[in-house]
């Protein structure tokens, strides 16, 4: 609120100016009753307040440095909501003679599925009679209504306990829908509409850097070991935190894939410009069809597996991989490289829907291990080859839903460090597949059942050495080495799941986090 009370401001960002523009209101008599940078806004607004609320927005916001997504009412100009984004989303809802100001649009889908994206330093002026856009510079905008696809029925839980349970169990189908339309199971061909007209910058790339965050950067890791197999391209993944404000060499044969599922991760979206301003081609993997990365990337891959509402992201970890495995393969034909047949890849792609679906009728015997070991405090989680990047994210589950400390670790690199931690009390989680490490793995084992410690194993059906060297064991199918983590994260994802329900946890809205995080 203002010094009268009559300015009152919703604010998703932060002010990184605040102090600098704090001190000088100060000077100028505004009395401050809070330390957010957020009534700095209100403060600036009268400040600059002269009958018009839209005038007096956009005359605060010139001074402001830093990211926003704001509404914003005052009592001496009222039947007016003004909205503004700069680097936080902005979505405007248009219902039947009524709108809404959203950052996400599954948050007014009960009531209108019509929406306008608003872009950075763009302005909406609400009133009973309608709305307008502008700039902050004031200049007049014509924004596309757009019609979202999701219905209400796709926010709901659908009898589930919680969102993340449902979305668990809605992987197969939503893999389906990530594959519809896309791959001729026949012959492997790839169709992705949103990259015909770059066909010619693809054939030139010569290498990759995936930029991501969370679960989006664990997706890049599986991404890395699949291009560098498939294609024989250098892959870099980057934390899209760290790339932004690093100064990263980029060559104009480089291609930028930027993964979010929402679109709106603010360090994913910068990353991405950082990487357009040094010439690079930029690819976008999302789940949110008219979101700021898919619209300002060069050309990009919807993941079309509705809207993901638990903020520990599940399914559209699977899809992720899926559309970039669909990609490899396109590349594959592209580059007339055929490191592996097509048509066997496109039937291997094919069956994961259906295994995973076997492994989500066995849900029981994930909820018995996750009896044992709710009430432990620390959690290693090991693996090599494409299942080290599924340690990680089985980690990242545990401590964001559980507040479980746990750590995801090459299972080889356990002896540099962490097997220290190793005691009779620790489970330790091991991905130990059938695969081209399986060997190696199993040595691991063996050293952290030499220090007492307890072993849950991710093993593939069939295998009857494993057992006698494990407290216990969840088997998955067997498929091909690069789609193994589309199975081995399903079991990883359920122990989350019920280990922070046993505790009590509010598996939706984990404390302090954020499903789009759309600040630094």
């Amino acid at each position: 609120m203002d010094c009268r009370n009559e300015i009152a401001v919703v604010h998703n960002g932060i002010i990184e100016n605040y102090d600098y523009l704090k001190l000088k209101l100060e000077k100028d008599g505004h009395v401050f009753k809070s330390e957010t940078d957020t009534e700095v806004l209100a403060h600036l607004i009268e400040k600059y307040f002269h009958g018009n609320l839209e005038s007096a927005v956009m005359e605060a916001l010139k001074v402001v440095e830093g990211t926003y997504g704001i509404a914003v009412i005052s009592s001496r100009d009222p039947q007016k909501i003004v909205a503004a984004r700069r680097g936080s989303p902005l979505i405007l809802g248009i219902g039947n003679q009524e709108y809404f100001i959203t950052s996400d649009v599954s948050a007014s889908l009960a009531h209108t599925r019509d929406v306008v994206y608003l872009d950075d330093n763009e302005v909406a002026i609400l009133t009973k009679n309608g709305y307008e856009t502008k700039t902050v510079q004031n200049v007049s905008t014509y924004k596309k209504v757009e019609e979202v696809l999701w219905n209400i029925d796709m926010i709901e839980k659908g009898g589930y306990a919680h969102f993340m349970l449902k979305e668990i169990h809605e992987q197969p189908q939503a893999l389906r829908n990530a594959m519809r339309g896309r791959i001729d199971f026949t012959d492997g061909t790839i169709t992705l509409g949103g990259l015909i007209s770059r066909e010619k910058e693809l054939l030139e790339t010569k290498r990759i850097v995936v930029v991501a965050c969370g679960t989006s950067w664990h997706a890049g890791i599986v991404t890395e070991y699949m291009m560098e197999e498939l294609l024989r391209i250098p892959v870099e993944v980057e934390y899209a935190s760290e790339f932004r404000y690093r100064n990263p060499v980029i060559e104009s044969n480089t291609l930028v894939i930027a993964i979010s599922q929402s679109g709106e991760t603010a360090d994913t979206l910068a990353a991405m410009r950082e990487a357009k301003h040094k010439g690079a081609k930029v690819l976008s993997i999302c789940n949110v069809v008219g979101s700021t990365i898919a619209r300002e990337a060069d050309c990009g891959i919807y993941l079309h597996i509705g809207p993901e509402i638990g903020v520990a992201s599940t399914k559209a970890f699977t899809a992720q991989i899926t559309v970039l495995y669909l990609f490899a393969m396109h590349l594959m034909r592209l580059r007339n490289i055929l490191t592996q047949s097509l048509p066997d890849m496109a039937q291997h792609i094919k069956s994961i829907p259906e295994k995973i679906q076997s492994i989500l009728q066995r849900e029981g015997e994930i909820v018995e291990i996750a009896r044992r070991y709710k009430d432990t405090e620390h959690a290693l989680y090991l693996g090599r080859g494409y299942n080290y990047p599924v340690a990680l994210e089985g980690a990242l589950k545990l401590k964001e839903i559980s507040y479980i400390h746990a750590e995801g670790y090459p299972a080889a690199e356990m002896k540099h460090g962490p097997i220290a931690l190793i005691t009779k009390d620790m489970p330790v989680i091991f991905i130990a597949t059938q695969d081209s490490v399986y060997a190696k793995v199993l040595s691991n084992i063996e050293e952290v059942k030499s220090r007492s410690g307890k072993v849950i194993a991710i093993a593939t059906e069939g295998d009857g050495h494993i057992a006698g060297k494990v407290d216990h064991v969840f088997y998955i199918p067997k498929t091909s080495d690069v789609l193994t983590p589309l199975l081995s994260v399903i079991p990883l994802q359920l122990l989350a799941y019920h280990m922070a329900v046993m505790r009590g946890c509010n598996v939706d809205k984990p404390r302090n986090l954020a499903k789009s995080v759309t600040v630094e």
